[in-house]
Formats: structure tokens, sequence, C-alpha cells
């Protein structure tokens, strides 16, 4: 019998939900390399502390996973049908997109519908949206889902239509809402540049 208590376990999962919707647990953060390093540290905990998790609670039951496939799946065939509504229906009120390339999170449904949805002469119709979930996992408040996508759009402006491409990796986080229901409540990617199909 050791002489030591055993020591306390860390509830990373609550740590992570803590430090993503309280700005005062946040360290200050002086460029968007030091956010991102601060992200995926904040991400590599959640997943250690998910995949040993073996508590009651502490493991996502197979009708939420199942549910957190169809919120995804919607997102993706809303994009499809160029649903705008839908697309942001499948996010929380307080949602945030951390872009590929280092760009600046995008915090809150207002920004999220103008980062995709600009103002612009230009328009974008989503032709292809192909999207692999390779891991669902997690608890029953705070989940994940990473994969990899392949999409296709075309842009008309003026008389002259382009078609472009890119492939990107993805991990979602998702947190159920008090109604029981999953929702986004943040979206990060990495991507190659785009590319021009014709």
């Amino acid at each position: 019998m050791s002489g030591h208590p055993a020591p306390a376990r860390i509830d990373y999962a609550n740590f992570l939900e803590d430090l993503l919707s309280n700005r005062e647990l946040r360290p200050p953060m002086k460029s968007d390399l030091q956010r991102s390093v601060v992200a995926l540290l904040a991400v590599c905990l959640l997943f250690t502390n998910l995949a040993s998790a073996r508590e009651p609670g502490q493991v996502l039951p197979p009708e939420d996973s199942t549910a957190i496939r169809t919120v995804l799946e919607r997102y993706r065939t809303t994009w499809l049908a160029n649903d705008e509504s839908g697309v942001l229906s499948t996010f929380s009120q307080d949602g945030v997109l951390m872009p590929a390339h280092g760009s600046r999170p995008i915090v809150g449904m207002t920004a999220i519908k103008r980062y995709w949805w600009p103002e612009s002469p230009t328009k974008t119709t989503i032709t292809k949206f192909v999207q692999n979930l390779d891991e669902v996992g997690g608890n029953q408040t705070l989940a994940y889902a990473r994969g990899n996508s392949d999409v296709e759009w075309r842009t008309e402006n003026k008389g002259t239509s382009e078609t472009w491409q890119n492939s990107s990796s993805f991990l979602f986080l998702l947190k159920r809402q008090a109604d029981g229901t999953w929702l986004i409540s943040h979206l990060i990617w990495d991507a190659g540049e785009n590319k021009l199909l014709k």
C-alpha cells in the first residue's frame, strides 16, 4: 500500500469548457501562433481525459454519438443546399471558427455569418462536399469529432464563372445544450491552398 494519497483526477473536459467560455481564464496572447498553441494544448488535454475516462457520465453514449453525427451531417447537407440558416442552426450562438493558416478566430453568430456570407457581388455555390469522420468521442456534456473533407464550389460574377476545390482536416467541438440537443461550439480546420479547377 502506498504511503502517498492518489493524485486528484483533473477533469480536463471541464477545464477546456471553462477555458473556452471564460475570458478571465485565458492567458494573454499576443499572436495568432500563441492562440493556436494554446488551443492545441487544450485540445490535447481534452483528448487525454476523454480517451481515459471510465466513470459513469464520462463516456459518450452511443445515442449521443448518433446525435452528433446527425448534426454534422446536417451541417454538410445544408452547405450543399446552400442553406445559410440551416448551416448556422448547427452552431451555438457563441460558436467559434478557427480558420486555417493562423487566421484570427471568428467568434459569435454575427461574425460567423459575416465571414462565410459577406456582402459581395460574387455569388458562391457549393457543388460538392465530402465529409469523412474518423473519430467521434467525448462525454455527456462535451464531445469532439475529427476527420477530413473535400469541397468544391462555383463563383459567378458579371458573367464569369470559376470552379474551385479545397481539401482540409478538421476538428469539431460540440456541447450539449440545455434542451439535451448537441450543437457545434468550435470548428477548427487546416487546409491547403484553394485550387482553380476551371
